[in-house]
């Protein structure tokens, strides 16, 4: 189990990620997101980064690394992993961003 000083690093890499969706990692939309008209994703992509509503059930590590966000009549997840710098495996230390990838993974509900 991470101690509390990790979780908190893990928590800032995560929502800066989140945040920004650019810097810090890399973002994969499955097909039922790329799919969706492009106003919608657009949406969609705003709704992540806006994200805040981390309860115990859906965030009992304090990481911040995953959400569901119910846009319109759909629900959508968002999912944070984190890999060693050659994305073979899984990473060494997620709390240092000098050995971890982050990959985030939007998708529909019913994709999985």
């Amino acid at each position: 189990m991470l101690n509390d000083t990790n979780a908190e690093k893990i928590r800032s890499l995560n929502d800066s990620f989140r945040r920004n969706l650019v810097f810090g990692g890399t973002v994969l939309l499955t097909p039922g997101v790329t799919s969706l008209e492009i106003d919608r994703q657009a949406d969609l992509l705003e709704a992540v980064r806006k994200f805040d509503n981390f309860t115990p059930d859906n965030d009992p590590h304090g990481e911040h690394d995953f959400g569901a966000i119910d846009l319109g009549s759909d629900r959508f997840f968002f999912k944070v992993d984190y890999y060693d710098q050659t994305g073979s495996m899984g990473s060494p230390d997620p709390a240092d961003p000098t050995v971890t990838q982050r990959v985030m993974t939007i998708m529909r509900a019913d994709e999985y």
